[in-house]
């Protein structure tokens, strides 16, 4: 198994960059405390690239309370603060002066603008976990609710005179429901150190608005310290409040449980 599995995550780096979609990092490092034999806390810290890695995309900062119903049952509750490099483009429509005079086409780029913007992020879930095995089977329904806060920027690039236009512009705030449901199959087999995983995570508010594939390894290095990387892909359909577009994550992530 760990020759499979070595195997696979060799070739992740090749199966992210033999598609033309954008390319990306996720690191991340978290802490958990055990409250009681049910409830535990969490607070984690997260940093992602895009633009073929080029570009910091945000960085986050998040705390959860886990709490066990049941041996198969859990439910949890989160809120994180994100921090986000924001590109937002606007575009020409049939109705604009300078497509009606000829100067541009409808949907050529109109202006741009970049800059950094908060979001705030709640969530609440339920996950519910069956093992077979050393296989341990698991279906997570979470909501989450994101707001943007009102942001204003001092000017923006106009694609048309190839300048900056010098006059400030407003972007509304603006809140968002989303239902995340992801299933997930886990290697699960007890003191074996590595935890083979994937799963698969669909984001709907009111349709599928993208899909999340991930494969995972789970490694516990020593006792109450572990590492994790991942290789995922997100799949965008219908997704215009977040301007994610289809993506390549290659991640890790270490974690100390105290």
């Amino acid at each position: 198994m760990k020759k499979i599995v070595i195997l696979l995550l060799a070739f992740l780096p090749a199966m992210a960059f033999a598609q033309s979609d954008d390319f990306g990092f996720d690191f991340s490092l978290s802490a958990e405390k055990d409250i009681t034999k049910k409830l535990s806390v969490e607070l984690e810290g997260e940093l992602r690239t895009r633009d073929n890695a080029q570009t910091n995309d945000r960085w986050s900062m998040g705390l959860g309370v886990d709490y066990k119903l049941a041996k198969w049952l859990k439910v949890a509750a989160g809120y994180t603060f994100l921090y986000d490099n924001n590109e937002r483009i606007s575009y020409y429509d049939a109705h604009d002066d300078a497509v009606l005079d000829g100067d541009v086409d409808e949907g050529d780029p109109k202006k741009r603008a970049r800059y950094w913007g908060a979001r705030h992020r709640f969530n609440v879930s339920v996950t519910g976990s069956r093992k077979f095995g050393h296989f341990k089977f698991s279906l997570r329904e979470r909501w989450q609710y994101t707001y943007r806060p009102e942001h204003t920027v001092s000017e923006r690039w106009s694609f048309l005179k190839g300048e900056y236009d010098g006059k400030e512009h407003t972007y509304s705030g603006k809140g968002k429901n989303v239902l995340r449901s992801r299933l997930q199959i886990e290697y699960d087999k007890k003191k074996c150190p590595l935890s083979p995983y994937a799963n698969v995570e669909f984001f709907n508010a009111w349709s599928i608005q993208k899909t999340r594939y991930t494969a995972g390894l789970d490694w516990k290095v020593v006792k109450h310290h572990s590492l994790g990387i991942f290789y995922q892909y997100q799949d965008v359909r219908n997704d215009d409040d977040d301007f994610e577009p289809n993506r390549h994550l290659i991640g890790a992530g270490y974690k100390i449980k105290f």
